[in-house]
């Protein structure tokens, strides 16, 4: 029973192909809020799905030179990091699928797959534009993945425990965004980066680079590194929400804070230029990280002065 019970929850709900279509749904909110923050109509709801339905139906093409194991498998990889890690946050306020003691640190490296597989897939190939998508994705990798996970342990530090679940519980007593806002505007600007969205879109920056790592990929390879960003979005949302805004009590009342959260992306996407990766880097290293430090160690020492 609890295998069929795996399988369920890994291909249908949580995880699986509510998630995809969760994630489309998000993607498609996330371009509309865009579009009306600059004055433009946006995309037709079903827009989204038709463009993964369309990929999904090319024909994938393998450049010459690529090691074609890798090509393929990389996609998929990536896409089930994803998946997998759905399983251990409470989606739309629900409860976890699965949850252990550290199941949190699990999540998190779970999530850095899919840009540790972007990064591969440009480097696995001989196009120059896909070499230097692939040199920027792995820099910004390095530079916002310290404070992202940072931002995500303060909670976990206040909480006493490593368990998304327990963490949650303890949010839902209280708004950590009031004790640890710097926290909270980390990791909310880190989702940004992680998912390469504006101002942290020098990895792909279509006018310099064409699609940065991904410039050889059509068809299904695009169509599952596309869904897996939107999965990332989906969860990066949930744990912010469930952390730093009252935790999972009410599922109606959780999905309107992933929404409000969403709104928050749109604006910084719609307010702020790309910046350059050296810029980026120097954004995160001598003011994201530092920041999230400090508020790191006060919280150590408070919880030192309560005991």
């Amino acid at each position: 029973m609890s295998v069929i019970h795996s399988l369920v929850a890994l291909l249908f709900f949580p995880a699986g192909l509510f998630l995809l279509l969760l994630g489309l749904a998000y993607e498609w909110m996330d371009r509309k809020l865009i579009a009306q923050l600059q004055n433009r109509i946006g995309p037709r709801w079903f827009q989204p799905v038709a463009d993964v339905v369309k990929l999904l139906a090319k024909e994938e093409v393998v450049p010459e030179g690529v090691n074609p194991r890798l090509f393929v498998g990389l996609p998929v990889v990536a896409l089930a990091g994803a998946l997998t890690a759905a399983l251990y946050v409470p989606l739309l306020g629900l409860a976890p699928s699965h949850s252990f003691p550290g199941d949190l640190i699990v999540t998190l490296y779970l999530l850095s797959l899919l840009t540790l597989c972007m990064g591969l897939a440009g480097a696995n190939t001989v196009n120059r534009f896909s070499l230097v998508g692939a040199t920027r994705t792995l820099t910004q990798l390095f530079s916002y993945e310290a404070p992202f996970l940072l931002a995500l342990l303060g909670p976990a530090l206040a909480a006493g425990s490593w368990q998304i679940r327990e963490i949650a519980a303890y949010a839902g007593e209280r708004w950590l965004l009031l004790t640890q806002p710097v926290g909270f505007v980390v990791a909310l600007i880190g989702l940004v980066g992680k998912l390469e969205l504006p101002p942290f879109d020098a990895p792909e920056a279509e006018t310099e680079i064409v699609a940065g790592a991904l410039t050889e990929y059509s068809g299904r390879g695009l169509a599952l590194f596309r869904l897996g960003k939107g999965v990332e979005l989906v969860i990066g949302l949930t744990l912010i929400a469930a952390f730093y805004l009252g935790g999972v009590n009410n599922p109606l009342a959780f999905f309107a804070k992933t929404l409000a959260l969403l709104l928050g992306l749109a604006s910084v996407q719609a307010l702020f230029a790309r910046l350059r990766i050296d810029q980026t880097v120097g954004l995160w290293w001598r003011y994201g990280a530092l920041l999230v430090l400090v508020q790191f160690l006060v919280t150590i020492a408070w919880k030192g002065v309560l005991s």
